[in-house]
């Protein structure tokens, strides 16, 4: 039997999860049924490229689906008025600066199926995340990179 750690997500990560799934359980399946169909009306299914790509596509759409019903059975929502404010928590939006320099860096704090570093989201299980958690303002919290290690101060919390 897997692993029943629980995937942290926002109220709205899990919504954007469930209607990724609502599409993919239906829409996405009439879709690939069709493409089978198709195929099979071509005639000998034995040497059908057409086929063959079908079934791969529904292994892999199957595969997608069971992922996300894992995810939504196993998902502990982030309670945004329960965070703290004195301590870093998931959910959180944190600023940080590098220490020994003017650089600040604002990012949120989140499980890491909603990760998204890009965009200001960052995963409790990053070296980040991982550095950050539990801290408080004016504390420190070193980070290893590939480029040597890195000192934050926390500058505030939200």
């Amino acid at each position: 039997m897997a692993n029943k750690e629980p995937v942290y997500l926002t109220a709205d990560g899990l919504r954007k999860i469930k209607e990724e799934l609502e599409f993919l359980t239906t829409t996405k399946r009439r879709e690939v049924a069709q493409m089978i169909a198709e195929a099979k009306a071509e005639g000998d299914i034995s040497e059908n490229a057409g086929y063959d790509e079908a079934k791969t596509a529904q292994g892999f759409l199957e595969g997608k689906i069971r992922e996300l019903e894992a995810t939504v059975s196993m998902a502990s929502i982030i309670d945004e008025n329960d965070l703290p404010k004195h301590k870093v928590a998931l959910g959180n939006t944190i600023i940080l600066r590098e220490v020994g320099t003017n650089f600040e860096e604002k990012f949120t704090l989140v499980g890491s199926r909603e990760a998204d570093p890009n965009n200001g989201r960052i995963s409790n299980e990053s070296p980040m995340g991982k550095a950050i958690m539990g801290k408080s303002v004016g504390d420190t919290a070193k980070v290893t990179t590939p480029g040597g290690e890195i000192e934050f101060e926390i500058l505030g919390i939200k």
